[in-house]
C-alpha cells in the first residue's frame, strides 16, 4: 500500500451516483463502490457489499492479502469462521479483520448489506484449500 501514489482528493457520493454490480469478487453479492479508491489512488476501497442470492456454500475458506480491512454492518448479519471460532455479525457491529486471518462467511440474511473497507483497493484474495476447522451450514432462506 506504501508505493502507491500519494493521492488524497475529495469525495462525496451520494446513493444512486454509482450503481450496484454484480461483478465483484462473489457472484451472490451486489457490490457498490463509494469513490474512495479513485480519491486515495487506489491507497483504499470503500464498498458496500449486499446479499444478492440465498447463501449455498459461502465464500469458503480465503484470506485477503490487505494491510487494512474493516467490515461494518449496516443491516442484517452474517455468519462468519475466524480462524477456529464462529461469530455472528449483525447491524451496527464493526469487525477488523487483521491481515492475513483465514475466514469463511457461510451463512447471511436476505437483507445484509456491509461497508467494506480495505487497503489497497485492489487487494488479492487467496482460495484455501482447507480451512482451520469445520464450518456449520447455512439456513435456508424461507419462501415468503
Amino acid at each position: 500500500m506504501l508505493e502507491k501514489p500519494l493521492v488524497s482528493e475529495f469525495s462525496h457520493v451520494k446513493p444512486g451516483e454509482t450503481p450496484w454490480r454484480s461483478d465483484g469478487l462473489r457472484d451472490f453479492f451486489l457490490y457498490r463502490d463509494l469513490g474512495v479508491a479513485t480519491a486515495t489512488g487506489g491507497r483504499v476501497i470503500a464498498q458496500l457489499v449486499k446479499a444478492n442470492e440465498a447463501p449455498e456454500k459461502g465464500t469458503g475458506w480465503h484470506r485477503h492479502e490487505a494491510e487494512f480491512h474493516v467490515v461494518f454492518m449496516t443491516k442484517g448479519w452474517a455468519r462468519f469462521m475466524y480462524e477456529n471460532e464462529e461469530h455472528l455479525v449483525s447491524a451496527g457491529d464493526c469487525v477488523h479483520q487483521r491481515p492475513g486471518i483465514q475466514h469463511y462467511l457461510f451463512d447471511y440474511s436476505p437483507d445484509m448489506e456491509y461497508l467494506e473497507v480495505v487497503g489497497p483497493a485492489d487487494f488479492g484474495t487467496v482460495e484455501l484449500e482447507v480451512g482451520p476447522s469445520a464450518v456449520p451450514a447455512p439456513e435456508p432462506w424461507s419462501k415468503p
